[in-house]
Protein backbone atom coordinates (compact mmCIF):
# COMPACT_ATOMS: atom_id res chain seq x y z
CA UNK A 1 0.00 0.00 0.00
CA UNK A 2 3.11 2.42 -0.16
CA UNK A 3 1.58 3.93 -3.30
CA UNK A 4 -1.56 4.96 -2.11
CA UNK A 5 -1.99 8.11 -0.19
CA UNK A 6 -4.93 9.09 1.93
CA UNK A 7 -5.88 12.97 2.47
CA UNK A 8 -8.25 13.89 5.28
CA UNK A 9 -10.54 17.08 4.23
CA UNK A 10 -11.34 19.50 7.18
CA UNK A 11 -15.17 18.15 6.54
CA UNK A 12 -17.45 17.29 3.88
CA UNK A 13 -16.03 19.93 1.00
CA UNK A 14 -17.92 18.31 -1.61
CA UNK A 15 -17.15 15.94 -4.81
CA UNK A 16 -15.61 19.06 -6.86
CA UNK A 17 -13.35 20.10 -3.89
CA UNK A 18 -12.61 16.52 -2.66
CA UNK A 19 -11.38 15.16 -6.40
CA UNK A 20 -9.53 18.93 -6.67
CA UNK A 21 -7.78 18.02 -3.50
CA UNK A 22 -6.67 14.41 -4.70
CA UNK A 23 -5.44 15.65 -7.96
CA UNK A 24 -3.59 18.39 -6.36
CA UNK A 25 -1.50 15.92 -4.41
CA UNK A 26 -0.82 13.74 -7.38
CA UNK A 27 1.67 14.23 -10.35
CA UNK A 28 0.14 11.99 -13.08
CA UNK A 29 -0.05 12.94 -16.39
CA UNK A 30 -3.28 11.32 -16.43
CA UNK A 31 -6.68 11.64 -14.09
CA UNK A 32 -8.68 8.39 -13.36
CA UNK A 33 -12.02 9.31 -11.31
CA UNK A 34 -14.30 6.47 -9.86
CA UNK A 35 -16.74 7.05 -7.33
CA UNK A 36 -17.00 5.06 -4.57
CA UNK A 37 -20.43 2.94 -5.68
CA UNK A 38 -18.84 2.38 -9.18
CA UNK A 39 -17.29 -0.68 -9.77
CA UNK A 40 -15.02 -1.52 -12.59
CA UNK A 41 -14.15 -4.46 -14.93
CA UNK A 42 -10.80 -5.90 -14.49
CA UNK A 43 -9.42 -4.02 -17.78
CA UNK A 44 -11.79 -0.47 -17.23
CA UNK A 45 -8.33 1.82 -16.83
CA UNK A 46 -6.63 0.13 -19.56
CA UNK A 47 -9.40 0.58 -21.80
CA UNK A 48 -9.14 4.38 -21.32
CA UNK A 49 -5.49 4.22 -21.30
CA UNK A 50 -5.73 2.86 -24.62
CA UNK A 51 -8.29 5.28 -25.84
CA UNK A 52 -6.16 8.50 -24.62
CA UNK A 53 -3.22 7.71 -27.41
CA UNK A 54 -5.89 7.11 -29.70
CA UNK A 55 -7.74 10.34 -29.25
CA UNK A 56 -4.75 12.92 -28.86
CA UNK A 57 -7.45 15.57 -29.56
CA UNK A 58 -9.81 14.46 -26.45
CA UNK A 59 -8.81 15.73 -22.84
CA UNK A 60 -12.22 13.90 -21.00
CA UNK A 61 -12.99 10.29 -21.47
CA UNK A 62 -16.06 8.44 -20.39
CA UNK A 63 -17.05 4.90 -19.53
CA UNK A 64 -20.20 2.52 -20.35
CA UNK A 65 -22.29 2.85 -17.07
CA UNK A 66 -24.21 -0.05 -16.27
CA UNK A 67 -26.66 -0.57 -13.42
CA UNK A 68 -25.31 -2.19 -10.24
CA UNK A 69 -28.61 -3.52 -10.06
CA UNK A 70 -29.29 -4.92 -13.49
CA UNK A 71 -26.11 -4.65 -15.75
CA UNK A 72 -28.09 -5.62 -18.66
CA UNK A 73 -29.61 -2.22 -18.40
CA UNK A 74 -27.49 1.02 -18.94
CA UNK A 75 -26.63 3.50 -16.53
CA UNK A 76 -25.57 6.08 -19.45
CA UNK A 77 -22.62 6.17 -21.73
CA UNK A 78 -21.92 9.74 -21.39
CA UNK A 79 -23.75 13.69 -20.71
CA UNK A 80 -25.98 15.22 -23.38
CA UNK A 81 -26.21 19.06 -23.32
CA UNK A 82 -29.64 20.39 -24.66
CA UNK A 83 -29.73 24.14 -25.44
CA UNK A 84 -32.37 24.86 -22.45
CA UNK A 85 -29.76 23.47 -20.06
CA UNK A 86 -31.45 20.07 -19.40
CA UNK A 87 -28.08 18.24 -19.18
CA UNK A 88 -28.47 13.78 -18.77
CA UNK A 89 -26.76 10.81 -18.70
CA UNK A 90 -27.49 9.40 -22.32
CA UNK A 91 -28.98 6.12 -22.65
CA UNK A 92 -30.11 5.99 -19.21
CA UNK A 93 -32.66 2.97 -18.99
CA UNK A 94 -32.02 1.41 -22.37
CA UNK A 95 -30.84 -1.81 -22.50
CA UNK A 96 -27.40 -2.25 -23.19
CA UNK A 97 -28.13 -4.35 -26.20
CA UNK A 98 -30.75 -2.15 -27.56
CA UNK A 99 -29.49 -0.43 -31.10
CA UNK A 100 -26.54 -2.26 -31.41
CA UNK A 101 -23.33 -2.49 -30.51
CA UNK A 102 -21.55 0.09 -28.50
CA UNK A 103 -18.85 2.03 -30.57
CA UNK A 104 -16.47 4.95 -29.73
CA UNK A 105 -17.90 8.21 -30.59
CA UNK A 106 -18.07 11.79 -29.18
CA UNK A 107 -19.68 12.55 -26.48
CA UNK A 108 -20.70 15.84 -24.53
CA UNK A 109 -19.21 15.22 -21.44
CA UNK A 110 -18.28 11.97 -19.32
CA UNK A 111 -19.98 11.37 -16.03
CA UNK A 112 -17.11 11.96 -13.27
CA UNK A 113 -18.04 8.81 -11.62
CA UNK A 114 -15.47 6.58 -13.31
CA UNK A 115 -14.03 8.45 -15.85
CA UNK A 116 -10.44 9.89 -17.34
CA UNK A 117 -8.76 13.35 -18.01
CA UNK A 118 -5.57 14.67 -19.66
CA UNK A 119 -4.20 16.71 -16.79
CA UNK A 120 -2.87 19.00 -18.48
CA UNK A 121 -5.92 19.94 -19.74
CA UNK A 122 -8.06 19.74 -16.80
CA UNK A 123 -5.78 22.01 -14.87
CA UNK A 124 -5.69 24.65 -17.91
CA UNK A 125 -9.58 25.04 -17.75
CA UNK A 126 -9.33 25.35 -13.49
CA UNK A 127 -10.35 21.46 -12.35
CA UNK A 128 -13.90 21.37 -11.05
CA UNK A 129 -15.76 24.48 -9.99
CA UNK A 130 -15.60 23.72 -5.83
CA UNK A 131 -18.90 26.13 -5.83
CA UNK A 132 -20.74 23.81 -7.38
CA UNK A 133 -20.31 21.14 -4.36
CA UNK A 134 -21.96 18.10 -6.40
CA UNK A 135 -23.87 17.51 -9.15
CA UNK A 136 -23.62 19.16 -12.36
CA UNK A 137 -19.70 20.00 -11.72
CA UNK A 138 -18.84 17.47 -14.41
CA UNK A 139 -20.82 18.85 -17.38
CA UNK A 140 -19.50 22.44 -16.44
CA UNK A 141 -16.24 20.93 -16.42
CA UNK A 142 -16.92 19.34 -19.71
CA UNK A 143 -18.42 22.32 -21.31
CA UNK A 144 -15.13 24.32 -20.68
CA UNK A 145 -13.04 21.80 -22.06
CA UNK A 146 -14.76 21.89 -24.84
CA UNK A 147 -14.74 26.05 -25.02
CA UNK A 148 -11.16 25.88 -25.02
CA UNK A 149 -10.76 23.58 -27.81
CA UNK A 150 -10.74 20.03 -26.35
CA UNK A 151 -13.49 17.13 -26.95
CA UNK A 152 -15.02 14.27 -25.16
CA UNK A 153 -15.64 10.58 -26.30
CA UNK A 154 -17.28 7.40 -24.85
CA UNK A 155 -14.89 4.58 -24.50
CA UNK A 156 -17.08 1.24 -25.01
CA UNK A 157 -14.74 -0.66 -23.75
CA UNK A 158 -14.31 0.78 -20.25
CA UNK A 159 -17.10 -0.62 -17.88
CA UNK A 160 -18.14 0.08 -15.08
CA UNK A 161 -21.39 -1.34 -12.57
CA UNK A 162 -22.61 1.92 -10.77
CA UNK A 163 -25.05 2.33 -7.94
CA UNK A 164 -25.82 6.42 -8.22
CA UNK A 165 -26.46 8.55 -5.87
CA UNK A 166 -25.10 6.29 -3.03
CA UNK A 167 -23.75 8.91 -0.71
CA UNK A 168 -26.82 11.73 -1.65
CA UNK A 169 -29.86 9.80 -0.68
CA UNK A 170 -30.85 8.94 -3.84
CA UNK A 171 -31.08 10.95 -7.18
CA UNK A 172 -34.53 12.59 -5.98
CA UNK A 173 -33.51 13.30 -2.70
CA UNK A 174 -33.58 16.95 -1.59
CA UNK A 175 -30.10 17.30 -1.14
CA UNK A 176 -29.11 15.96 -4.47
CA UNK A 177 -32.14 18.12 -6.07
CA UNK A 178 -31.07 21.37 -4.60
CA UNK A 179 -27.65 20.53 -5.86
CA UNK A 180 -28.58 19.36 -9.28
CA UNK A 181 -31.07 22.10 -10.07
CA UNK A 182 -29.15 24.76 -8.73
CA UNK A 183 -26.23 24.02 -10.70
CA UNK A 184 -28.22 23.57 -13.69
CA UNK A 185 -28.63 27.39 -13.77
CA UNK A 186 -24.90 28.02 -13.14
CA UNK A 187 -23.36 25.87 -15.64
CA UNK A 188 -25.27 27.46 -18.56
CA UNK A 189 -24.90 31.01 -17.54
CA UNK A 190 -21.07 30.42 -16.90
CA UNK A 191 -20.64 28.21 -20.54
CA UNK A 192 -23.16 28.81 -23.16
CA UNK A 193 -21.22 31.21 -25.35
CA UNK A 194 -21.83 34.16 -27.03
CA UNK A 195 -25.35 35.23 -29.31
CA UNK A 196 -26.78 31.33 -28.20
CA UNK A 197 -26.40 32.47 -24.92
CA UNK A 198 -29.05 35.05 -25.87
CA UNK A 199 -30.42 32.84 -28.77
CA UNK A 200 -31.55 29.88 -25.62
CA UNK A 201 -32.01 31.97 -23.10
CA UNK A 202 -35.86 31.35 -23.32
CA UNK A 203 -36.05 28.04 -23.57
CA UNK A 204 -33.74 27.81 -20.16
CA UNK A 205 -35.93 30.33 -18.72
CA UNK A 206 -38.84 27.98 -19.41
CA UNK A 207 -36.81 24.60 -18.53
CA UNK A 208 -36.51 26.47 -15.03
CA UNK A 209 -40.13 27.25 -14.94
CA UNK A 210 -41.29 23.60 -16.30
CA UNK A 211 -38.71 22.17 -13.78
CA UNK A 212 -40.43 23.72 -10.94
CA UNK A 213 -43.97 23.00 -11.72
CA UNK A 214 -42.73 19.13 -11.96
CA UNK A 215 -40.97 19.29 -8.51
CA UNK A 216 -43.98 20.98 -7.23
CA UNK A 217 -45.92 17.77 -8.06
CA UNK A 218 -43.60 15.74 -6.52
CA UNK A 219 -43.56 17.16 -3.68
CA UNK A 220 -40.36 19.16 -4.03
CA UNK A 221 -41.69 22.21 -4.93
CA UNK A 222 -39.90 24.65 -1.23
CA UNK A 223 -36.74 22.57 -2.43
CA UNK A 224 -36.59 23.11 -6.27
CA UNK A 225 -37.60 27.21 -5.56
CA UNK A 226 -34.60 27.69 -3.23
CA UNK A 227 -31.98 26.32 -5.32
CA UNK A 228 -32.99 28.79 -7.92
CA UNK A 229 -33.04 31.41 -5.67
CA UNK A 230 -29.60 30.46 -4.46
CA UNK A 231 -28.46 30.15 -8.18
CA UNK A 232 -29.46 33.55 -8.93
CA UNK A 233 -28.42 34.83 -5.34
CA UNK A 234 -24.98 34.04 -6.91
CA UNK A 235 -25.58 35.36 -10.64
CA UNK A 236 -22.86 38.16 -10.31
CA UNK A 237 -20.29 35.71 -9.15
CA UNK A 238 -21.04 33.08 -11.70
CA UNK A 239 -20.70 36.17 -14.28
CA UNK A 240 -17.12 36.97 -13.34
CA UNK A 241 -16.82 33.26 -13.83
CA UNK A 242 -18.52 33.49 -17.25
CA UNK A 243 -16.43 36.23 -18.24
CA UNK A 244 -13.25 34.85 -17.69
CA UNK A 245 -14.31 31.86 -19.28
CA UNK A 246 -15.49 33.35 -22.77
CA UNK A 247 -12.34 35.44 -22.93
CA UNK A 248 -10.10 32.15 -23.46
CA UNK A 249 -12.78 30.60 -25.65
CA UNK A 250 -11.30 28.90 -28.55
CA UNK A 251 -14.29 26.79 -30.34
CA UNK A 252 -16.18 28.61 -32.01
CA UNK A 253 -19.92 29.23 -31.70
CA UNK A 254 -20.44 26.52 -34.48
CA UNK A 255 -18.89 23.71 -33.06
CA UNK A 256 -20.73 24.40 -29.92
CA UNK A 257 -23.94 24.21 -31.42
CA UNK A 258 -23.03 20.94 -33.05
CA UNK A 259 -21.55 19.42 -29.91
CA UNK A 260 -25.79 20.27 -28.28
CA UNK A 261 -28.02 17.54 -28.16
CA UNK A 262 -31.73 19.06 -29.56
CA UNK A 263 -33.67 15.62 -28.22
CA UNK A 264 -35.77 16.71 -25.00
CA UNK A 265 -36.15 13.15 -24.52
Amino acid sequence: MSNVQFLTASGNIGFAAGNNLAIANADSEFIALLNPDAFPEPDWLDSLLRAVNDSPQCAAFGSVQLLEEDPEILDGIGDIYHPSGIFRREGYGRRRDEGGELKPREIFSPCAAAALYRREAFEAVGGFDEDFFCYGEDVDLGFRLRLAGWKSMMVPDAIVRHVGSASSGGARSDFATYHGHRNMVWVYLKNMPGILFWLFLPLHVIANLVSLIILTLRGQGKVGVRAKIDALKDLPKMWKKRQLIQSKRVASILDILRALSFRWS
